[in-house]
């Protein structure tokens, strides 16, 4: 069987606010991962990991997965802990 991941991805380096990151992903596992002999290079003869499907809600991965009867794991985002601060608590201390 077909195994997959569902998650919100993390906000790359670049990314300093926090659009574009409501997106879930179902991606596929690799399976059967070989090691090329002449680069090094992890390879496989799997082309589904190479596939990265884009949902607006986790219900619509989740549904999806469930009729092409896909066996998926479902990875939770964290919150995030905001502290707010002022410019003047830098001095206070």
């Amino acid at each position: 069987m077909k195994k997959a991941k569902i998650y919100i991805p993390n906000k790359s380096a670049m990314q300093s606010g926090l659009g574009k990151i409501n997106k879930w992903i179902l991606e596929f596992e690799t399976e059967d991962p070989s090691i090329n002999p002449l680069m090094g290079w992890e390879s496989s003869s799997d082309t589904l990991s190479e596939l990265k499907l884009e949902f607006s809600t986790k219900e619509q991965a989740i549904n999806y997965a469930k009729k092409k009867k896909i066996i998926f794991e479902i990875i939770e985002p964290k919150k995030r802990k905001i502290i707010k601060k002022s410019y003047a608590d830098n001095f206070l201390k």
